[in-house]
This record gives structure tokens, sequence and C-alpha cells, in this order.
């Protein structure tokens, strides 16, 4: 970042377009960040919250949390929370959450060392506080507008503002936070980054599902809800901002356990079977405590048209595919001329090995219920099919057994190993399911396939762009489905 990016001019205005000046730099560079290609964002602060901080180690800092929408070149509007702590003093601790330094235009001035709060306990203390008293928080006087409140369901717990944390890795579109990982109720924190307006299905449906007695979900213990502008809008979008649940120390992912099982020659079949009964389980309860609605001649010509969309998308996108287009539009098109499907109803919407935990003492704990967060809340939240779900574990299993034989020959022995694991857990899966108390999907087998054809029709695209050394395991899932399957 340039120097002059930031110079005071005297004015709060003057602050907003410093700091944005800074973001414009480190945002596109950020692993949440949604417009990645697409060109140097426009960016505008939509509004914010200031959060106190009492103090403590490494002392007292302002913490703001921002609002702001990102607009790339091609007219893509995205807006984030971007929470920000601004320190008087740089903190070498935390040179990994640095975003930038500018000049301050309170009384006394002086440079101002800006870095990404949820990596700063100051941040962290200030949302801990809040959570614990069930707290508001407004923009400041002369920022843009934003207000959040902090809520507990019954049942939910409160963790100390000073309790130790630590920030995960690797996720894509949130950030989460453990706190009090060694204490009697850990919880776990999330940040979301990505802001949209509408209940987030992650707190809606882990609180209906614990509301209703499961034990396949974390417990809540809380989250805010807040409030910003829409621009051009005259009514503020409303939204979850932050939410809290039970962590369980322990415990291991899913993906975790199966790979390990393929690499020591280990079955997975009974642990295939439970997390089959426990997704049944999870299936049932949503069906019966939020919203369903049967499935119409509308909705499977609207569902087949959808499939016929991504087999076009994903044929134009990898060339590859181009053999088996007249196959893949025809299985498509199959699910159109169906005579019963399941109803619709609220579902995971982004299921895999990788959102599933095994604990000791529960078993099977399913996690991360927003669906693909780049998809519109209104799509994510809306009625789908359970089977979607169901076919999203059966990729998961076949990516568990094969991406360690990505390159073999077909007939080598671990090759054909894998093979037979992938089709036992599938089996297992499968008979798991119908024997959770859910109908079983082999009675819809047209639309399975349709569904995991879908889903691998998607893989191919992701593999060829992102890791196309593991391209063989979805274009090899897309020839069984529709060449050796017929």
């Amino acid at each position: 970042m340039t120097e002059h990016a930031g110079v005071v001019r005297g004015s709060a205005e003057d602050r907003v377009r410093s700091v944005l000046e800074l973001l414009g730099d480190w945002l596109p560079r950020q692993r949440w960040y949604a417009g990645k290609g697409g060109g140097d964002p426009e960016l505008v602060r939509l509004g914010g919250l200031q959060l106190n901080d009492v103090g403590g180690v490494p002392g007292p800092a302002d913490v703001d949390v921002w609002f702001v929408q990102a607009t790339t070149p091609d007219g893509v509007a995205v807006a984030y929370q971007v929470p920000l702590t601004l320190r008087t003093e740089p903190v070498p601790e935390l040179e990994h959450a640095y975003v930038g330094s500018c000049d301050s235009y309170e009384t006394g001035g002086g440079r101002r060392y800006v870095y990404d709060g949820p990596h700063d306990p100051a941040y962290l203390r200030a949302l801990l506080r809040l959570l614990a008293e069930e707290g508001e928080a407004w923009a400041g006087e002369g920022a843009a507008f934003g207000r959040a409140r902090a809520v507990r369901p019954p049942g939910g717990w409160a963790k100390d503002p000073d309790s130790p944390t630590r920030v995960l890795g690797g996720e894509q579109s949130n950030t989460s936070i453990i706190v009090d990982a060694e204490g009697n109720q850990p919880i776990i924190v999330k940040v979301f980054r990505v802001l949209a307006g509408g209940d987030n299905p992650d707190v809606v449906v882990q609180t209906a599902l614990a509301t209703a007695g499961s034990t396949r979900v974390a417990k809540p213990a809380g989250w805010v809800e807040g409030w910003w502008p829409v621009p051009g809008g005259k009514t503020p979008a409303h939204g979850h901002l932050v939410y809290g649940c039970e962590f369980l120390p322990g415990s291991r992912d899913a993906w975790r356990e199966a790979i390990d099982a393929v690499a020591e020659g280990r079955p997975f079949v009974e642990q295939a079977r439970g997390l089959g009964a426990a997704t049944a389980e999870v299936h049932v309860t949503l069906a019966r405590v939020l919203p369903t609605k049967p499935v119409d001649a509308a909705a499977l010509d609207a569902l087949a048209d959808g499939l016929l969309a991504r087999v076009d998308w994903a044929v134009d996108a990898v060339r590859a595919l181009e053999p088996f287009t007249v196959a893949a539009r025809t299985a498509a098109d199959a699910v159109r001329h169906l005579d019963r499907a399941p109803d619709l109803q609220q579902v995971h919407g982004d299921y895999h090995l990788g959102q599933v935990l095994h604990s000791a003492s529960r078993g099977w704990i399913l996690l991360d219920f927003e669906g693909e967060p780049l998809r519109p809340l209104s799509e994510r939240t809306a009625p789908d099919l359970a089977l979607r779900d169901v076919a999203g574990m059966l990729r998961s299993f076949d990516y568990a057994a094969r991406h360690s034989t990505v390159g073999l020959d077909p007939e080598d022995r671990r090759t054909l190993a894998a093979q037979a694991w992938a089709a036992a857990c599938r089996e297992a899966f499968l008979d798991g399911y119908a024997q959770g108390g859910a109908e079983d999907p082999r009675e819809f087998a047209v639309l399975l396939r349709a569904l995991e054809l879908d889903k691998a029709l998607y893989e191919v695209v992701y593999e060829t762009r992102n890791r196309p050394t593991w391209l063989g395991i979805p274009l090899g899932a897309v020839r069984r489905l529709l060449v050796e399957a017929k």
C-alpha cells in the first residue's frame, strides 16, 4: 500500500476514505473474498458498528465493525463484514493480521495501525462481552448507519470475555474462533464475512434441530443479528453477523477418519451405516419442525431445467465432457417424467464428509448448515430435496477413496481396492439412511443418479480450474453414472 493512503484531511469522511484505501489492497487477498479474478473492486462503506473493549493484553484498541460493499468491474456487488481494530502502536504478534496504517482524525492525531479484528484480542473481548450481556451496538456519531444486538436462546450460555481464544484457519467464507477450549463448556464463534439479508440457515436450522431435541447438532450458545443500509434502498437489510455454538473437543471430522481408513486398508462400513442413519434422523426432524412442500409437475420441470443448465454449463467449460453430453442431458431430462418424488424440505445444502464430526460421547454431529455460502440466501433457505444431501455424501465417499489413487492404472490393485471401498461405503450409507427412518434413496434411482451427476459435473469444472491432477475422480464418476450404469 502506498504511503499516502489514509492521509488525514481533518474529518470522519477522510478517515473512511483512508481505511477504504487500505481495504482495497487487503480485501481481495483474503480467502473469504468472493470476487477473486474479477478485477480491482470499488469499495463503499455501507455502515458499521462500534464495540467497546475495556482493555487487556496487548492493551485497549478502537474496535470498529465495517460493512463494506465491493463491486468488481463486471458489476457484481458483494457485501462483507470486516471487523477492524485500530491501535496507536504496532503489535508484533498481530503482524499476520495487519491491514495497514493511516493517520487519525481524532484530537491529538497520530498514526493508527489497523488489524483484522477476529485475530485481535480486543475485538474478541468486545464481541464476547456483547454476547455475554445480550447487548446492543450501534455506529458511532457521524458514521454510516449500523445496529446489532446479541441473542442467547434458552439453554445458551455466556463465556468470560477474557477467555482464551484460538482462530481456526483454512475457511473459505467465515472466520471461526474457539473460545475456552480447555473449559467445561467451550464454544466456537463463527463470524460471517459475506453479508446477506435474511436469516442465515446455519443459525435457524441448527437452532430448530436443537430445540426439537436433536443431539446431531452442536447446541447453540448465541448469535448476533444486525441491520445495515442497502444502496438505493429505503429499508435496511437484516441478517446474522455472528453465531456461537458448543465446541466438541476431541472430535474428528469424518473426512479425516475416512481417509485414514483408506490409507490403512480398513473398512469403513459400520461408520458409513451409522452416518447414514444420523443423516436420515436429521432429515426426518427437519421435515417435522420446518416447512415442507410437495413436488408437483412444475417442480419437476424446474428441477430438470436446472439440471440441464448444469450440464450445458459444464460441457461448455470442460471439453472432456463433450462425449457425455447426450447421455447427461437424457439423465437430467428424465427427472421431468417421474411420477413420484420426495417432498421438498430444509436440507443441509453442502453436505460431505468434511461437514460431519465424530464425537466419542455423541456419535456423528452435523456442522455448517449454511449451504453453499456464495449462492443467494433465498436459494439456500428454500426447501430442497433431501436426496441432494445424500448425493453429496456419496460423492464424498468417492473422493475419500480415490484421491490417493490419482494417476494409477485402472487395474492397479490399489485402484481396485479404492473402488471396492467406495462401493461398500455407498451401500452401507444408503442402508443406514433407510434404517434411520427416511425413505430408501434407492427407491428414487433416477432422481438420485441425476443429483449425483449434477454434483460430479460441478466437480469436473472445479478440478479443471483448481486441481487438474484430480480431474480423473469426478470424470470417472460421470463415466460410471452415464456409461457403466447403463
